[in-house]
C-alpha cells in the first residue's frame, strides 16, 4: 500500500518536509505514525496528542487507511 502524508505547523518544521510518500502493510492512521516516529529526526510522531485527517476529513488515530489514500497530522489548536 503506499500513501502520501502531509505534515503541517511543528510538524513540518520539525520533519524539514511538506510531505513523504511512504509504503507498507497499514491498517489504520496510527500504523503510519508509529512508522514515521521510527524514522531519524521524527520523534514529534510519537506524540499521542495530535490531530490527523484522512483525504481532508479530520479523524482519529484508528481511523483504518486504503491504498491512494492521503494522509495529514499537524498539532492540536487551541484558542483563547
Amino acid at each position: 500500500m503506499k500513501l502520501t502524508v502531509k505534515f503541517f505547523a511543528r510538524y513540518r518544521e520539525a520533519l524539514g518536509v511538506d510531505s513523504v510518500e511512504v509504503e507498507g502493510n497499514f491498517n489504520t492512521i496510527d500504523d503510519v505514525r508509529a512508522l514515521l516516529a521510527q524514522r531519524d529526526g521524527a520523534e514529534v510522531m510519537s506524540e499521542q496528542n495530535l490531530m490527523c485527517a484522512r483525504n481532508e476529513d479530520l479523524c482519529q488515530l484508528d481511523e483504518p487507511v486504503v491504498d491512494g489514500d492521503e494522509v495529514a497530522f499537524f498539532p492540536t489548536v487551541t484558542g483563547g
